[in-house]
């Protein structure tokens, strides 16, 4: 039975090529995940590393894992997340600032107590008997499967389909909007743009737009203007509108005396017509 249980737990030659380089690739992807500047590069090597782990699943004779890990993570919620991205426009040029106090400490102790759980599984699975895929798989990789989850993990799986649940609603109801108005149709929004009244999109998510117009820089959440919400050209010319407090005050100030001097005019002419 020992004998049995060395044979299972041997890596052979082919095996122990397959995983340095495989494991390379994932951890390369892992880093550039988190490294790269741009987003879409982001998920792009994060679907890399999760096509890695789909291998090693088929590899180690999981196979309904493996086959789920790319079908369901890479193929659809992976390349969701890239389609995401792609439409929204999500830039380099997002703000960095950290308006959360303490943030970086407690992603900090998150990290030190999820590598301390790691570890000690990895201990745990070290120090116990090899079972071997063979009696994993005894009944079959799905069976086999599906009685750890419903039987002996069975509360673990209920709480992360709840946490999944409650995440689904609260994205949904923080990116929900009230409409307050009609929306416009196509022919509408057609002629507004042949008459020169088609506005530009917003600035990227993580500024604060106070103004649609393209020379108007966005916020930051610490208050100040992001440069690189606005065009290059226009800052090489200096044609960047200030959106500092005193200038909103006398923007204000201006369209008050406008609206004031507007309102003297509908008055006069109300006066002549009676």
């Amino acid at each position: 039975m020992s004998a049995l249980a060395a044979a299972a737990s041997t890596t052979s030659t082919g095996e122990a090529v397959q995983f340095w380089l495989l494991a390379v690739v994932a951890v390369a992807g892992a880093l550039g995940a988190v490294l790269m500047r741009k987003a879409v590069h982001s998920a792009l090597c994060l679907a890399g590393t999760m096509i890695v782990l789909a291998v090693f699943y088929l590899a180690n004779g999981a196979y309904f894992l493996g086959i789920v890990q790319i079908v369901v993570y890479t193929g659809a919620i992976m390349m969701l997340f890239l389609f995401v991205v792609m439409l929204v426009g999500v830039t380099a040029a997002d703000s960095l600032k950290e308006t959360i106090r303490g943030q970086r400490t407690l992603a900090a102790l998150c990290v030190l107590g999820f590598g301390t759980l790691l570890g000690a599984g990895i201990a745990n699975a070290s120090l116990r008997d090899f079972n071997g895929l063979g009696q994993a798989n005894a009944g079959g990789n799905v069976q086999g499967l599906a009685a750890l989850i419903f039987t002996k993990y069975v509360y673990a799986f209920e709480i992360t389909g709840a946490l999944l649940i409650t995440a689904a609603v609260g994205a949904m109801v923080l990116t929900h909007r009230e409409r307050t108005e009609r929306a416009a149709t196509q022919r509408e929004r057609s002629e507004a743009r042949v008459r020169g009244k088609h506005l530009p999109p917003l600035p990227a998510p993580g500024v604060y737009a106070r103004h649609n117009a393209v020379d108007v820089p966005g916020l930051l959440p610490d208050g100040t203007p992001s440069d690189l919400t606005v065009n290059a050209t226009l800052r090489a010319r200096g044609q960047i509108r200030d959106v500092s407090g005193e200038a909103l005050a006398e923007l204000a100030a201006l369209e008050q005396r406008s609206q004031e001097w507007l309102e003297r005019d509908h008055n006069r002419s109300e006066e002549r017509a009676q």
